[in-house]
């Protein structure tokens, strides 16, 4: 073993134990939270203390096509320096020989941190955090599909075969039949993430059919962060060795509840209590104003949290998602849900962002609108103790009314970086320019010859 990796986690070192590694990939986020990078030989890598590459990765769409440039001194491609963070080290189980993936941290040649790498506008957030005594904490939970082998993209996307030979069956939420279904998946989904050393807190049942959700348990938001991006892949490598696919998408198929990214809030002082609860286990005004952020500036966020077209197909009334920004207690119909827990373990669920964004930003996002509630001091409507899903809509309808309301929010964009959202707006609107020159099957199908 070289000497690098004795900064790597346990478990890296254990998944290595009596093995020669051979390969390491040096991989970071992209802005849709596609894993970018380069593998070389174990050798060379632990020859070399950082890599190198070109900024305009974060200028390429979800289809491979580019946006305008408008990163500074953009047109001659310069690079960044791409330095590891031995903390991140994990297997990749599902490759053929021994090898690793670490996350690298990312730097202008200046030194200063990239501001649109999505993990670094992560880092700027919780920095804001941290400089008013405060350290963020998280619980994501992961929606997805497992589908059957879609290689033609004019055809409907189907649910997979389970071992009964049946297509999985909708409408079966937390039932463990549907679960044992696609069991020898979910096998490999805790083989491949014990080896990675990751804690799956549990797998259950959704209502869609073939849809499950992972729990993983709360931490420090970088470190969940980097789970989830390095679980996608993980979910994905597993789900292709039992020939059907996993998908993230927010809607993948037609009159089936879309998936989710819920994210679970509290806040911790330098003692490490909650800040959302006082000496006597009462809910504080910080614990308000957080809901209250949410309320106003999530909205403006949206963008980040519903990032393609297909996103807005999530938001549909009865659909188990939520189309407000209302808030309640033990309440699944409200946007911000406030989950039964004891006193010091207080959180906010914030119920609206899609499995389909990016971890770093969607967290960062989420993170950032409870911040600024909290030193604006927001308060929140009333609480809703009733069925909210007939409540009007607080949320943008598509992506470009989205992209508008972020534009608009400056506390929010200096919160999460000028520059990163001058990238993000910039690479948004090539993606929807892009969508609006596709034609659906819908439009063929009642325009083509009636209108």
């Amino acid at each position: 073993m070289t000497d690098w990796i004795s900064h790597a986690p346990d478990a890296a070192r254990d998944y290595l134990d009596g093995n020669r590694l051979d390969e390491v990939e040096c991989i970071v986020s992209d802005l849709p939270g596609i894993a970018r990078g380069k593998a070389m030989p174990a050798s060379k890598f632990a020859r070399q203390r950082q890599f190198f590459m070109p900024s305009s990765i974060f200028l390429q769409t979800i289809t491979g096509d580019w946006a305008e440039d408008i990163i500074p001194e953009g047109t001659t491609e310069p690079d960044m320096v791409l330095t590891p963070d031995y903390a991140t080290a994990t297997a990749a189980p599902w490759t053929g020989d021994w090898t690793l993936q670490v996350i690298h941290d990312m730097h202008m040649q200046s030194g200063d941190p990239v501001p649109f790498a999505p993990r670094n506008v992560l880092k700027r957030v919780i920095a804001a955090y941290h400089a008013k005594g405060w350290k963020p904490v998280v619980a994501p939970e992961m929606e997805f599909y497992l589908v059957a082998r879609n290689v033609d993209p004019s055809q409907k996307i189907q649910p997979m075969t389970g071992r009964s030979g049946r297509a999985a069956a909708a409408r079966q939420a937390y039932s463990m039949s549907a679960v044992d279904e696609y069991g020898s998946v979910i096998d490999d989904i805790y083989d491949f993430a014990e080896a990675q050393g990751f804690e799956i807190d549990g797998i259950t049942q959704e209502g869609g059919a073939g849809q499950l959700e992972i729990n993983l348990r709360h931490g420090d938001p970088v470190k969940l962060a980097d789970e989830i991006f390095f679980f996608k892949r993980l979910i994905r490598e597993a789900a292709m060795r039992h020939n059907c696919f996993a998908t993230f998408m927010a809607k993948p198929i037609e009159g089936e509840p879309g998936s989710s990214m819920h994210v679970h809030h509290s806040v911790l002082d330098a003692n490490g209590s909650n800040i959302f609860t006082d000496a006597t286990g009462a809910e504080t005004d910080l614990f308000r104003h957080f809901i209250g952020g949410l309320q106003h500036h999530l909205p403006n966020a949206v963008a980040l949290l519903a990032p393609y077209v297909n996103s807005y197909r999530r938001y549909v009334r009865d659909f188990a998602a939520p189309v407000n920004l209302e808030w309640g207690r033990d309440n699944r119909t409200v946007g911000l849900r406030v989950p039964i827990s004891e006193p010091e373990a207080r959180r906010i669920e914030n119920r609206i962002a899609g499995m389909d964004c990016n971890p770093y930003l969607g967290i960062a996002a989420s993170l950032a609108c409870g911040y600024l509630g909290m030193v604006e001091g927001r308060k929140p409507r009333a609480e809703r103790t009733d069925t909210a899903y007939g409540v009007d809509g607080d949320l943008p309808r598509g992506l470009f009314d989205a992209l508008g309301c972020f534009r608009d929010d400056t506390a929010l964009q200096d919160l999460l970086g000028p520059e990163f959202g001058q990238v993000y707006s910039a690479v948004k609107e090539a993606e929807h320019h892009e969508y609006l020159q596709a034609i659906s099957p819908w439009e063929r199908e009642h325009l083509l010859i009636h209108v």
